[in-house]
């Protein structure tokens, strides 16, 4: 069982940062992906990147490349989304989530297990 928790949302205005953070636990995770999602009321859950526990390649979604990138820290057990120049359309409920994998997956049904979220709004 793996049990993720997020942390760092918050209010920022456009043009600002933030950084989100995800705390693991529950057992090993050198096998796994860990990844972000993000989702909108009335919108689906998107896909916003991944990271290989093992290794540390990471996968970003073309919508936030170049804005958004993600890394880990194996003694803490914690991997981090670090987002700039962020504006209004990157506002949402951002989770992360965890999976038995050896590519960064995009879908959000091969994912199994989720954290709560934490609200990320971009003010104008």
């Amino acid at each position: 069982q793996v049990q993720l928790v997020e942390s760092g949302g918050g209010l920022v205005q456009a043009g600002g940062s933030l950084r989100l953070s995800c705390a693991a636990s529950g057992r090993t995770f050198s096998t796994y992906v860990m990844a972000w999602f993000r989702q909108s009321p009335g919108k689906e859950r998107e896909f916003v990147g991944g990271i290989r526990w093992s290794g540390g390649s990471t996968r970003i979604a073309d919508s936030v490349k170049g804005r958004f990138t993600i890394s880990r820290d194996n003694a803490k057990k914690s991997f981090y989304l670090q987002m700039t120049s962020l504006n209004p359309e990157d506002t949402a409920l951002y989770y992360c989530a965890a999976t038995a994998a050896t590519i960064v997956l995009s879908t959000p049904r091969r994912y199994d297990y989720w954290g709560r979220g934490t609200q990320v709004t971009i003010s104008s």
